[in-house]
């Protein structure tokens, strides 16, 4: 913990991980926890030891509940009626944003208050992000290595981050949850039906693909020409614990804000 300058939180819909990393940002411990429940989060920052220690933390919360906004269009005050297309507004909100791809993009969310109150009671320097900013963040940086028709697809549990970009430019973003591997074969045939998209040229790009999920490329090239499992490009080093994060991607390891 003598080396640990910050931390950065992943909240899933039923699991957390937690990095501490150097002062040079790069990862030195991981905990996990599997079937873990957001209610649960106040009896955590008690008892896990990563969290005892009051560090500049960063909480990134994968959850439905998101918009993204052109950068000059955003109006701070706004964030309500953004997020109302996503979801009913509750009480007690808390709202937050982070800009991407050079102030091109807002991707904002919220978080309740009590969740948020329970978090800032216990880091004094704390700010949150939406869980797929490091998503496209990680893609934003790659888009010049895109063709023209794209469509990149990244799992997480029984959720997806599904991205299509147009000659580089990002043309469409959603989270989905599926049940199987046919569900990831739906929606981006919808995504190539909405974007008029060549289905012999458009190419197909998976991250997170487990054996578990019987994902394989000869199972992606039954339906499209040009399908492919990635994995991002790491630049980063752990000392223990990532060989078994199954849930977990590289994403959330090696990104920057643009």
């Amino acid at each position: 913990m003598e080396d640990a300058a910050s931390l950065s939180l992943f909240l899933y819909p039923d699991s957390l991980f937690i990095f501490a990393k150097d002062k040079n940002q790069s990862n030195i411990g991981i905990h996990e926890y599997i079937n873990f429940s957001w209610t649960s989060l106040e009896q955590l920052v008690i008892s896990d030891h990563l969290l005892r220690a009051d560090l500049p933390a960063k909480i990134y919360l994968h959850q439905p509940e998101f918009s993204l906004v052109p950068g000059v269009l955003f109006q701070p005050g706004k964030e309500a009626t953004y997020l109302s297309f996503a979801a009913a507004q509750q009480a007690n909100t808390s709202y937050f944003n982070t800009p991407l791809d050079s102030n091109n993009l807002q991707v904002l969310s919220c978080i309740s208050g009590k969740l948020k109150k329970t978090l800032e009671a216990r880091f004094s320097d704390l700010t949150f992000h939406h869980g797929s900013v490091s998503f496209l963040s990680y893609l934003f940086k790659e888009r010049f290595n895109l063709i023209g028709q794209e469509i990149l697809v990244s799992i997480f549990e029984n959720q997806i981050y599904a991205a299509a970009f147009s000659n580089q430019e990002l043309a469409a973003f959603n989270i989905f949850t599926i049940e199987s591997k046919e569900d990831i074969l739906k929606y981006a045939l919808i995504l190539i039906e909405q974007l008029k998209f060549d289905r012999n040229h458009v190419r197909i790009s998976l991250f997170g693909a487990t054996s578990e999920s019987e994902i394989t490329e000869d199972w992606g090239k039954k339906y499209f020409h040009n399908f492919r499992l990635l994995t991002p490009h790491a630049n980063q080093n752990f000392t223990h614990g990532f060989k078994h994060l199954k849930s977990v991607n590289l994403f959330e390891t090696n990104w920057q804000f643009d």
